[in-house]
């Protein structure tokens, strides 16, 4: 698959400055501690219990990140797109191996941004320790909070809604097991509530 990296860049650079404006001196940091990794349809970019080294953005493409239950049962645990950045946080911030796994559902490009010296330019740097706050304080704190209070609060239909609204394309990329899944509903229970939607 033919990359376009300059075209990348300036999105992952917006991609940054959209949390907290980021120097050129920095940026040219930033620069110095990311490659580009072509991914096919069904890769893994991370296995369960293998140890994170990277933050990934994704330039193009769908991913998951799931995990296997002791009786085999697989659970999505997030679906993310252009211009998110899926990662294990935990694998990463512990050092630790990763609960999930991260897979691709299309054919995908990706920037790795190595972990450990992104935290060293963090140190170094309060622009991108700015970054890094906004970031985890919107991502890793509010969102998550909000997920697990409505996957507790709300109904079916309703996160099903939320989940179009935040993700208009999402049904024509992925399969519908997978939006099930994510949902925490069998494949017949999202089915039920798409045909009563188009009522």
């Amino acid at each position: 698959m033919e990359i376009d990296e300059e075209k990348h860049i300036i999105e992952l650079k917006s991609a940054f400055d959209s949390y907290s404006k980021i120097t050129k001196e920095s940026w040219q940091q930033i620069q110095s501690i990311i490659h580009f990794q072509s991914v096919e349809k069904g890769a893994t970019l991370l296995r369960e219990g293998q140890t994170a080294k990277y933050i990934h953005y994704i330039c193009k493409g769908v991913f998951r990140t799931f995990f296997t239950d002791n009786q085999g049962n697989i659970y999505n645990k997030n679906i993310f797109l252009e211009g998110d950045f899926p990662a294990s946080k935990v694998s990463l911030l512990k050092n630790t191996p990763s609960y999930f796994s991260i897979e691709t559902l299309e054919d995908s490009v990706v920037i790795n941004i190595n972990f450990s010296e992104y935290r060293r330019l963090i140190e170094e740097n309060s622009d991108l320790k700015n970054f890094y706050i906004a970031y985890i304080e919107k991502n890793w704190i509010i969102e998550k909070e909000q997920n697990e209070i409505s996957m507790v609060m709300e109904n079916a239909t309703v996160r099903y809604l939320k989940l179009l609204n935040k993700r208009p394309n999402i049904e024509k990329r992925v399969p519908q097991h997978h939006i099930a899944s994510h949902l925490g509903i069998t494949p017949t229970q999202l089915s039920r509530i798409r045909r009563d939607l188009k009522k």
